[in-house]
């Protein structure tokens, strides 16, 4: 099978693989500078980063590569504009954005002749999203890691939209392994992003702990809880998520208003950032239905390289 050709805007990849963007400082410099090298698109998660750290991350990441770097920021953000103009003003390559839906993010795009792309889970926002201007989108299903816009799988949901929109269609969610990715192209998109994938990659900035419970974890081990952000998220099953399932979860030691809107029953950030430390007792672990495909922590070179050996036979 041949790989398509992503063009998003005047961005050419070498490949057609997005790597998905891992908030609470999991996908940083490090890691998106790594994916662009290989010939993707590299993520830097912004949601919840200040404007100088996202500005220093994004320059950061642009040092260390000539290939295309790409910023994440959540719509629940708070601060969600000034980290757009923050991003384009240190020279980001590609906006990329969901957990909610933004007209700002398209008037900063336009000014600034800055590539956006949203993160859609419905043709009615696919159809929004091309009319108000997107230079293509990112469809995610309801078996993606993180945060959700649906319960649909990937698959089913890229089904009905890949057909319905002239701009290019990247699908997400349940996209770890190679024959993934074939399953996923021979519906016709343009592109794919991955993310949980990366997260069990030597440059992905999370706990060893973290990394080892991804290779263990089998997709049954993933749950699905009821975020703080009002959003359903995929995550691996710990204490912490019982909790939240029995409504038992702490309410925020230290609230920092962090988001637009927020239940407040327990601090998702804190949880996440538990987990980025490894921390098993009060860590969230977001990550994909598609875990259990994950057998080793590979290097980002060793992960596209069995890409490339795969859609080369």
């Amino acid at each position: 099978m041949n790989l398509p050709k992503l063009e998003i805007a005047n961005l050419k990849p070498k490949l057609p693989i997005i790597q998905g963007g891992m908030a609470i400082r999991i996908s940083m410099a490090e890691l998106a500078a790594a994916v662009a090298d290989q010939g993707g698109i590299g993520v830097i998660a912004g949601t919840v980063l200040g404007i100088e750290e996202i500005k220093n991350e994004i320059r950061k990441a642009k040092a260390k590569t000539d290939g295309i770097i790409g910023v994440n920021i959540m719509f629940a953000a708070k601060n969600f504009k000034k980290l757009l103009n923050a991003s384009v003003e240190a020279g980001v390559d590609v906006i990329i954005s969901g957990a909610g839906f933004s007209r700002d993010m398209f008037t900063v795009g336009k000014n600034t002749n800055t590539p956006v792309v949203p993160i859609v889970s419905s043709l009615k926002l696919a159809k929004i999203s091309e009319k108000l201007g997107a230079a293509a989108i990112v469809v995610e299903g309801g078996n993606a890691g993180g945060h959700l816009g649906t319960d649909e799988n990937s698959f089913n949901l890229v089904k009905k939209i890949v057909d319905k929109v002239n701009i290019p269609v990247i699908g997400a969610g349940d996209v770890v392994t190679p024959p993934d990715m074939e399953k996923m192209f021979a519906l016709g998109v343009d592109g794919v992003q991955m993310g949980t994938r990366f997260l069990a990659s030597k440059e992905a900035a999370v706990a060893e702990s973290f990394k080892k419970l991804c290779v263990k974890a089998t997709s049954n081990d993933v749950v699905k809880i009821m975020s703080s952000v009002g959003l359903k998220a995929n995550a691996i099953k710990t204490r912490f998520t019982d909790l939240i399932q029995a409504g038992e979860a702490p309410p925020p030691a230290n609230c920092t208003d962090c988001l637009k809107h927020c239940t407040k029953n327990f601090c998702i950030r804190d949880a996440l950032v538990a987990a980025k430390a490894g921390n098993m007792e009060d860590g969230v672990f977001f990550t994909g239905a598609g875990i259990g495909r994950i057998d080793q922590i590979l290097s980002t070179k060793e992960i596209f390289q069995e890409i490339k050996e795969y859609f080369s036979n």
